[in-house]
């Protein structure tokens, strides 16, 4: 069982930066994808970016460099930082541990991300 609680959500201009961070607690988080996903009214729960025990990132195609991901294993932290924010980033933000050696998916509670002047 795997335990994610995420920060750093809130409300920013257009063109602004946030940076999101989940801690993990529960298992051995180097095993872990580690991952964040979005999800918007009405829309449904997309990738942003996910990072491997490797360190392979994956975003999605809306990212194009403006969003960074990374983990600290010591620390069980994976951090999302979000520059050039545009009001379609708008959305729950939400941290996903999967597990790279078999069953083992797990969610976050989630946190708003606002982007508006």
């Amino acid at each position: 069982q795997v335990q994610l609680v995420e920060s750093g959500g809130g409300l920013v201009q257009p063109g602004g930066s946030l940076r999101l961070s989940c801690v993990a607690s529960g298992s051995i988080f180097s095993v872990y994808t580690m991952g964040w996903y979005r999800q918007a009214p009405g829309k449904e729960r997309e990738l942003v970016a996910s990072i491997t025990s490797g360190g392979r990132i994956n975003s999605g195609d809306f990212v194009k460099g403006r969003f960074t991901i990374s983990r600290d294993n010591a620390k069980t932290t994976v951090s999302l930082e979000m520059n050039s924010l545009k009001p379609e980033d708008t959305a729950v933000y939400y941290c996903n541990a999967d597990s790279e050696l078999g069953p083992g998916n797990y969610w976050g509670q989630g946190t708003q991300v606002t982007v508006s002047s």
